[in-house]
């Protein structure tokens, strides 16, 4: 009790309840619960990747951790050694050419800075445009900073891209930035050079910068390789793009990334940041240097679009079979699926949230409510492909039971 007003303070800020979708924290509950009850679970539910890193990046971790110098605050060091071999990624993967000294900021993770970019380049009441369906943290950074969101729907007429002239002049008059991210979390869309030069025309008319957060570059299937957006000629001066070591080098654990892009969007990061943390532990950065010198020199060592194509291929396949007939993804580590016809329960209010729900209960397999992504996902479900084939086939075939009313459970 406070001994002044006699009455009590909360110690939860008001913004916690505007952050995001509390569904994950319930997906949480309901798999906690199952593993209670002893069943077999079968998590799909977050993206996080099975695989470890590489040999050798393993062992460059290991190597650094051990050696004396290493313990410093690393913003000390400056970090650059690992913004010169991004820079260089960036060349031979893409073509595009930076500064690895102003236009390149290493971050914990990408979404380190899809948290701050808002705090870093924009000023309350300001407006930025959203997708929507759209990954959580999107929508929470507006909230921290205090801005205010567009939201742009993502729709399969469309193939889930934003109808940019459906965005009034109003809006584009003013928006602080765009945000994109293709391939896409959780749709598992994509997009081409054209739909960004499209973009970027518009962005430029109006002075907005565009911000693409493409986590997701190394897994394209059926010979797609998704591009950078500044392999557009001139996008530097507009653009910055996130980019993650999680997925593609299987370093989520490490928490390490980097932003490249527009100088004084990179400089306001950097600055923000240095406020705030002081970089990425440097064995992390070490590790880090050895997996992209290895994805440009040994590239087969860090082909991880075709490890998850062949789960897609595999699990899309087997879900067919037992008669959920989903789209293939041409991109990314999820399937996004629409909700089955369950002709059993004719009569059922079936929601994201409740068919997800009552699959883990009845079979074990976590997916994740479309709703979590924004209110243009409701109807659907993301599914993760993080288990190794087998144990993807066995959840092909719990789910089938439980669309065809079986709910059956061994």
């Amino acid at each position: 009790m406070n001994s002044a007003t006699g009455s009590a303070k909360s110690w939860r800020s008001e913004r916690l309840s505007k952050l995001g979708s509390s569904i994950f924290v319930e997906v949480t509950d309901w798999k906690r619960a199952a593993i209670a009850s002893g069943m077999d679970i079968i998590d799909l539910g977050i993206g996080s990747p099975d695989q470890p890193p590489t040999e050798n990046v393993r062992q460059a971790l290991s190597d650094a951790a051990l050696r004396t110098d290493m313990y410093a605050y690393p913003a000390i060091k400056g970090g650059l050694p690992y913004k010169e071999q991004a820079a260089a990624w960036m060349l031979h993967r893409f073509g595009v050419t930076v500064d690895p000294a102003s236009e390149v900021v290493t971050l914990l993770g990408s979404q380190d800075g899809l948290a701050n970019l808002a705090m870093a380049t924009c000023n309350p009441g300001d407006v930025v445009l959203l997708p929507n369906p759209g990954y959580p943290i999107y929508m929470a950074s507006l909230v921290l900073a205090g801005v205010q969101a567009e939201l742009m729907p993502l729709r399969p007429e469309n193939n889930y891209l934003p109808d940019l002239e459906a965005i009034s002049e109003e809006v584009w008059q003013k928006a602080k930035f765009i945000l994109l991210n293709y391939p896409n979390n959780p749709l598992s869309a994509v997009a081409d050079l054209s739909f960004f030069e499209k973009l970027l025309d518009k962005a430029k008319k109006y002075g907005v910068l565009v911000v693409h957060d493409i986590a997701y570059s190394e897994m394209g299937y059926d010979g797609y390789k998704p591009p950078s957006i500044l392999q557009v000629a001139g996008a530097s001066k507009q653009a910055v793009e996130f980019h993650s070591m999680s997925k593609s080098f299987n370093m989520a654990g490490c928490r390490i990334g980097f932003m490249v892009g527009n100088r004084e969007a990179v400089s306001a990061l950097r600055e923000l940041k240095a406020n705030v943390d002081y970089g990425v532990f440097e064995p992390v950065q070490e590790a880090s240097i050895v997996a992209l010198r290895e994805a440009i020199n040994e590239p087969d060592k860090h082909n991880v679009g075709e490890l998850y194509e062949r789960r897609r291929d595999a699990f899309i396949t087997a879900l067919h079979k037992e008669g959920w007939y989903v789209e293939s993804p041409k991109a990314t580590m999820f399937v996004w699926a629409k909700l089955p016809d369950m002709t059993w329960s004719k009569g059922s209010d079936w929601s994201s949230r409740t068919i997800s729900q009552e699959m883990l209960k009845a079979t074990g397999v976590v997916v994740i409510p479309g709703e979590a992504f924004g209110s243009e996902g409701e109807g659907y479900v993301r599914i993760a492909l993080v288990e190794e084939e087998n144990r993807l086939l066995e959840a092909a075939e719990r789910i089938g039971r439980f669309i065809r009313g079986e709910h059956v459970i061994e």
